[in-house]
């Protein structure tokens, strides 16, 4: 793959391309991003070697599309109207069953395959992207069977390539799992830090009264409303499931401690040290 085009340069696709400029000498990045300002940082920063557009997507051997999961849906259909026969297009989205809708009908459909990476940072924009973000992380890929193999194994090749552990599942399969793994996470951090903020009105105790263990659980809190909104939207069933679960959860550990009952509380906490095991098998 020598010429590959980006949408989106942000952090995971501002992080890609930097691996893809480590591990594919030679190869040549182009950029498209409605954000002016962040072609011109990924220009400055390398990230890039030219600002790109879709009128010139035939020429690119990969389209990566890694931007906001409402507008993939939109623009993955245009992006596939507009490529050669050679081309394969990825995108990175966080949640697949809508993606993988919006393009099942497509003419090129069997030149797209559906891929969420697990990486990145609360952070955004291209200033946050950084060589080595999806090294060892889990590359879930959706819908293989969808894709033209030989167009697929280029891709999963590059994957394994920069790294990433694959893993192949149904769309809406994934879509479950990771709002319990994932989507959850965020609204809790979100959902934390309000409470806090809305609690303590005098910023200078937050911070100083802040541990580690507040700073690590709140850290996701920082992540992008422009990301994660759309994220919520496409996946609304799945983490309105999750929320119930969640809370019903809450509201027993709230019980317990009314009735003065710490040895449920214990036995809560000490049942659920079982995540540290399952975290070590997966570091």
């Amino acid at each position: 793959m020598k010429q590959v085009t980006i949408i989106g340069i942000g952090l995971i696709g501002g992080s890609f391309a930097l691996d893809l400029k480590q591990h594919l000498p030679g190869v040549s990045i182009s950029g498209i991003d409605q954000n002016e300002a962040h072609l011109n940082t990924a220009l400055k920063l390398g990230i890039i070697d030219q600002v790109g557009a879709f009128d010139q997507l035939k020429k690119a051997d990969l389209v990566v599309v890694a931007i906001p999961v409402n507008s993939a849906i939109r623009v993955l259909p245009e992006v596939l109207d507009l490529i050669a026969d050679h081309t394969v297009v990825i995108d990175m989205g966080s949640t697949k069953a809508g993606i993988c809708n919006a393009v099942a009908s497509h003419p090129r459909r069997a030149n797209f395959l559906a891929t969420h990476p697990i990486a990145g940072t609360e952070f955004s924009g291209p200033s946050a992207a950084m060589k080595g973000l999806f090294e060892n992380k889990t590359n879930i890929i959706c819908e293989l069977d969808s894709t033209l193999p030989h167009l697929s194994e280029a891709v999963l090749t590059l994957f394994k390539t920069l790294g990433m552990h694959l893993r192949f599942m149904a769309a809406k399969a994934h879509d479950k799992h990771i709002a319990y793994v994932s989507h959850l996470s965020h609204i809790s951090a979100f959902m934390l830090g309000k409470t806090v903020i809305d609690k303590e009105k005098n910023e200078r105790d937050i911070f100083d009264m802040a541990g580690s263990g507040f700073e690590s659980t709140v850290r996701l809190a920082k992540s992008s409303p422009d990301m994660w909104t759309p994220i919520f939207e496409q996946n609304k069933t799945n983490v309105i499931e999750t929320l119930n679960e969640y809370i019903q959860n809450l509201n027993q550990f709230k019980a317990y401690m009314e009735q003065d009952d710490f040895e449920a509380v214990y036995n809560e906490m000490k049942n659920t040290n079982h995540i540290k095991q399952i975290l070590k098998g997966i570091a």
